[in-house]
């Protein structure tokens, strides 16, 4: 399983977490499922990307996004969800076990976006 994990702001359009996707997936092999913190999958734009790439959407929850350890930090992604990375920290909580990130964390061109891609044992 390869799952592309999503952090951004409020505002951020389908043009910022496609930019963000493009920039982390360069050398990952395709993504079979998009993630992010459970709070934000209700977003339209990150709906809408999922229903453009036709994969699933899954919200990974508070409390277990603030116990993964993430190899990048935003003191943004620490004061609002307790962890460095909630892309990073997403992927590689929806990838499952053992999972490895491929890709840390990549901010869209606006600064709105981020995405960083994990690979699990899942298939």
């Amino acid at each position: 399983m390869i799952v592309a994990g999503f952090g951004f702001r409020q505002g951020a359009t389908l043009q910022s977490l496609e930019n963000a996707l493009a920039l982390a997936q360069q050398f990952s092999p395709r993504v079979t499922l998009l993630a992010t913190a459970a709070d934000k999958a209700a977003s339209p734009e990150l709906a809408r990307l999922a229903a453009v790439l036709g994969l699933p959407l899954t919200g990974v929850s508070a409390q277990v996004l603030a116990r993964i350890a993430t190899p990048t930090q935003s003191d943004a992604s620490l004061a609002s969800h307790a962890t460095g990375s909630v892309a990073e920290a997403s992927a590689l909580a929806a990838a499952g076990p053992g999972a490895q990130l491929i890709a840390v964390r990549h901010i869209s061109p606006d600064r709105m976006a981020t995405c960083a891609i994990a690979q699990g044992s899942i298939p």
